[in-house]
């Protein structure tokens, strides 16, 4: 039981005059007897593993180890896990929430801080520890039985627990989660599937299942929610990017290219995602769709020459012989690349353009006097 008028307090945030504002607050509600403080996630694990805390307050964003960091160690450690924690957080994104949904934080407080939200979140917290609810207690049991390497029990309490509260996707989740763990997996699909029934918001089921799927290699299904998972949070996009090249080396190009578009869709104007996804594309010889990324690339960044360049290269894959030209010719205007000239020489070649050709064959062997392909084009011409 926690004596909420003597309990102890870790702040955790960076800024001193947070701190401050928090140690004010708590002094003014008369909550807490011993206060302490840290200035990022590690030190806070530091403060937790030397003195004893009743709850945790840690602000989201900070250097060093952040806040959702924090609370992941703290999940993770057998002798601190039951710790209740808020997460203090200026940022509205629901990627926030996500991000440590996943690792159950007790309770949020967005900046500023008012001293009656305080008050209401700490009391509620507190009160949920000091008087757990029956589902509450049987998760408990089922990570001990989990820790004890004794599954078949562990599930059976979290079954107990799904029983109480149906609609808990995150219970029905990790229901299922041991399902896999236990190596059951169409049980576990099946609870995987109700979970996400039941939230439409749960981003971290969709991903299990995404991830289920393709295992067993259903495509279909395994793209679907991997769309899914994109269109309510961007957490999951370098997992998405990965699983994108994997369909293309499997030859499943519309499946790949219809979750790229959700990416790009996502990403905005970030070049670096959607020029990772054009590359990924280029290197499978995908140019069609290649084509369709990089035309919209150039008209938002009109100045890159690099995506000059890059469409160039696809116009000639395409077999697109004079746009490719084109392309080489604005490029070379801006840039001094080697390999570019070399582009340029093989095209004037192919056109008969011999002493353009010449031209750039001579640049090329002006920065590298061996560079054997230029010197077996000159022999052609």
């Amino acid at each position: 039981m926690i004596d909420i008028d003597n309990m102890a307090i870790l702040i955790v945030d960076d800024m001193k005059s947070m701190r401050t504002i928090m140690r004010k607050l708590l002094s003014n509600l008369k909550l807490g007897k011993d206060i302490h403080f840290a200035e990022n996630g590690m030190e806070g694990l530091r403060c937790l593993q030397s003195n004893r805390m009743d709850i945790v307050i840690v602000d989201w964003k900070m250097p060093v180890m952040t806040g959702s960091q924090m609370l992941d160690a703290i999940r993770a450690d057998q002798q601190l896990r039951d710790m209740p924690v808020i997460m203090v957080t200026s940022e509205a994104e629901k990627d926030v929430v996500l991000d440590v949904a996943e690792i159950e934080v007790d309770a949020y407080l967005l900046k500023p801080v008012t001293p009656s939200l305080l008050d209401e979140k700490i009391r509620a917290v507190i009160d949920r520890v000091n008087n757990p609810d029956e589902a509450t207690l049987h998760v408990r049991k089922s990570r001990a039985y989990q820790d004890a390497g004794n599954l078949e029990r562990a599930i059976g309490h979290m079954e107990m627990a799904v029983k109480l509260k149906p609609n808990a996707s995150r219970l029905v989740r990790n229901l299922g989660l041991l399902h896999i763990r236990a190596g059951k997996m169409m049980v576990a699909k099946k609870y995987l599937l109700k979970a996400a029934s039941v939230n439409s918001q749960d981003a971290i089921t969709r991903h299990y299942l995404a991830k289920l799927y393709w295992k067993t290699k259903n495509w279909t299904e395994s793209v679907k929610y991997w769309c899914e998972v994109l269109f309510l949070t961007d957490k999951f996009n370098e997992d998405a990017i990965l699983i994108g090249e994997k369909l293309l080396e499997n030859r499943l190009n519309p499946h790949a290219i219809n979750l790229f578009s959700k990416i790009v869709r996502k990403a905005g104007k970030k070049l670096p995602i959607r020029e990772k996804i054009l590359d990924s594309c280029m290197d499978a010889g995908e140019m069609e769709y290649s084509n369709q990324l990089v035309a919209g690339l150039m008209k938002e960044f009109p100045k890159n020459y690099d995506l000059v360049y890059k469409a160039g290269l696809i116009q000639e894959e395409l077999g697109n012989d004079d746009k490719a030209l084109e392309y080489f010719l604005t490029a070379d205007k801006h840039q001094d690349s080697l390999d570019l000239k070399l582009k340029l020489a093989k095209l004037c070649i192919l056109q008969k353009r011999v002493i353009q050709a010449d031209t750039y064959l001579t640049q090329v062997l002006r920065m590298d006097p061996g560079n054997e392909d230029a010197l077996s084009m000159r022999q052609t011409i």
